[in-house]
C-alpha cells in the first residue's frame, strides 16, 4: 500500500502511480478507507463507483470534463459514463485488477469537485 498519513483528507493525498506487484486492498484494510467516502459504492472488492447527477446534459458533460483534467494530474484515470443528466464514475488500478489507496484518493478528489447537487 502506497505510503499516506493516516489523518490527512484523501483530497489532499496524491496518487501514486501503481507498477504491479502489489496486492488489491482486501478486508479490513479495504473497509477503513471506504468509510471515509459514504457516498461511493466498493463493489466486490473490485472497484468503486458513485453517479452524480445533474439537471442536463451540458453540466453532466462540464464535469466530466473536470474530472479528465483531475486525471490528467493525478496521472490516474478512471471509467467514465456519461448520459443524459448523469455521469457514472468507476475507479479502480487497472494494473493490479483491484483497489489501492490511490483510487479513494482519487474519489475524494473528485468529490470535492462535484457540484452541491450532484
Amino acid at each position: 500500500m502506497e505510503e499516506s498519513c493516516p489523518m490527512a483528507p484523501l483530497a489532499d493525498m496524491k496518487c501514486v502511480p501503481c507498477r504491479g506487484g502489489v496486492p488489491p486492498l482486501k478486508g479490513a484494510e479495504l473497509d477503513k478507507l471506504a468509510a471515509r467516502l459514504p457516498l461511493w459504492k466498493v463493489v466486490d472488492e473490485h472497484h468503486l463507483v458513485r453517479t452524480f447527477r445533474f439537471p442536463d446534459f451540458a453540466r453532466a458533460l462540464e464535469f466530466v470534463n473536470t474530472v479528465g483534467r483531475i486525471a490528467e494530474e493525478q496521472q490516474h484515470h478512471p471509467n467514465i459514463f456519461l448520459a443524459w443528466g448523469r455521469a457514472t464514475i468507476e475507479i479502480y488500478t487497472h494494473k493490479i485488477d483491484g483497489l489501492t489507496e490511490s483510487d479513494f484518493i482519487l474519489a475524494a478528489k473528485i468529490d470535492q469537485a462535484a457540484p452541491d447537487k450532484a
